[in-house]
């Protein structure tokens, strides 16, 4: 009993302190700086080829699929292409990540450590009950009277957590001194459906800045599982910080026959600058609108075939091959329902009924990335470019393209696929499983079949070799 009255008491006494609590405020900006800060345009990549423009997008799915995203990143940093003398890592290749939920996790880790990731996330985070500890946050009673606050959710908590474990208070800023991939973290607006991106051009749109803004909070965002966990609030400034929209946005909506889905993106950005409309923008995890995070990358390209202005930007005309390597965490968990009369329960459909229509939508964004390829490879791909006559000038470079899918339904062995379907989305998985999660990565990016031809056409046709020791990704080079 006097346990309970002591904790009684500091309760009455945080809550008199915390009564008002309220969550972290994105900074505001009278001004937007064109070519600074973190963005893509402004990156050092000393050991990068101009001519590869790598993009890897990092699917949702708790700890299964931040697991399954580092062992890509483990298995690129274990392979070395080029000629003898002059070797390189793949993982110096990558240009961009793009992450939703659990592989934001992933792919924001790398972002702040750089190589010393391989040595520092599995006990960081990969190997930690993260899902225990943010519900021991949840039932402390020190932070009832801040959970009690309009202004301060259940991922304001979980921001908190992952800065503790991993992002020691890092914001974006503190990402443009790095010489890694520029990292997109996404998130889904509520109120539209929208993806959104953490980067610097959305954040100059609501006249913000991302660079004083917290990793942790960004990732918080994109794991932020409705229900579950609560939105992450950002504060809406557009209009004072005479931000200039993008020329590819203003030709979408001048243009007749401009391709729907382009204008329908064009017609969500837009609305951000309504700001006495929508002051705040609530965001939760991406993988409501986009479990792939390949989203970002087709409406890049989108974008691209619109405006030449936007190709120059992303030095199209020095790019000579395109690569796509989606790692697609998703699960197929047997559930038995086909097996008994009776239809799945209430609690069993609730907690399915999100999961079905995110993995039919990543299927039908698989197959918009395959019909986007085909179109750009008829426009100026390889093989149309192979058609023009000796001494044309082409008016785009001949471009071979790379899309190459990592999941689970490529594993041969069916007792293997089954265990790798079945594991679940959480963000506590059995140190077992995590290795598997890992070693299985590499080994579905090394059977890819795109893969081997990119290794192949990257190393000028050298034999690409490998550390003998496959569970370790150098972190030397």
């Amino acid at each position: 009993m006097r346990a309970l009255v002591c904790l009684l008491v500091v309760s009455c006494l945080v809550w008199s302190n915390t009564g008002c609590a309220s969550r972290h405020v994105n900074a505001r900006i009278d001004c937007c700086a064109s070519d600074s800060g973190y963005c893509y345009y402004a990156r050092q990549r000393p050991h990068n080829n101009k001519e590869v423009l790598f993009v890897v997008a990092f699917s949702g799915g708790g700890t299964r699929a931040a697991s399954l995203s580092y062992g890509v990143l483990e298995e690129l940093a274990r392979t070395e292409i080029g000629p003898p003398d002059h070797r390189r890592r793949m993982l110096d290749e990558v240009d961009v990540i793009s992450s939703v939920s659990g592989g934001s996790v992933t792919a924001a880790a790398y972002a702040y450590y750089g190589d010393a990731v391989f040595h520092e996330y599995e006990s960081r985070f990969l190997k930690r009950n993260v899902q225990g500890a943010l519900i021991g946050d949840l039932l402390n009673p020190l932070n009832w009277p801040r959970l009690g606050s309009p202004n301060f959710g259940r991922s304001d908590l979980a921001a908190e957590y992952y800065d503790r474990i991993l992002f020691n208070g890092a914001t974006f800023g503190d990402l443009c001194t790095k010489t890694g991939p520029f990292v997109v973290i996404n998130a889904t607006d509520v109120t539209t459906g929208a993806r959104f991106e953490f980067t610097k051009d959305n954040f100059e749109l609501i006249c913000s800045d991302l660079d004083r803004y917290p990793i942790s909070r960004a990732v918080a965002a994109s794991s932020a599982v409705p229900v579950v966990l609560s939105p992450i609030t950002l504060n809406n400034y557009a209009g004072g910080c005479n931000y200039q929209l993008p020329h590819w946005l203003e030709l979408a909506q001048a243009q007749d026959g401009v391709c729907d889905r382009l204008l329908f993106h064009a017609q969500e950005v837009l609305s951000y600058q309504n700001r006495h409309g929508r002051p705040y923008i609530h965001l939760v995890d991406g993988g409501v609108s986009d479990n792939l995070g390949l989203r970002a990358a087709l409406d890049v390209m989108m974008a691209l075939e619109l405006d030449d202005d936007h190709a120059r930007l992303f030095e199209l005309d020095r790019v000579r091959k395109i690569v796509f390597v989606v790692v697609n965490a998703r699960a197929m968990p047997d559930r038995g329902w086909d097996q008994k009369e009776s239809p799945p329960n209430f609690i069993e459909l609730a907690a399915a009924s999100s999961a079905i229509p995110i993995s039919r939508y990543s299927y039908e964004t698989i197959e918009l990335m395959k019909d986007m390829v085909a179109r750009w490879c008829h426009a100026f791909g390889e093989e149309e470019s192979e058609k023009l006559a000796p001494g044309h000038d082409a008016s785009h470079p001949r471009i071979t393209f790379y899309p190459i899918v990592v999941r689970f339904e490529d594993i041969a062995d069916l007792e293997e696929r089954s265990y790798f379907l079945n594991q679940p989305t959480s963000f506590a998985l059995p140190d077992e499983a995590v290795d598997r999660l890992r070693g299985v990565a590499g080994q579905l990016l090394r059977e890819s079949a795109m893969y081997q031809k990119l290794m192949h056409d990257l190393g000028e046709g050298a034999v690409v070799e490998r550390p003998s020791n496959p569970d370790f990704a150098s972190a030397e080079h």
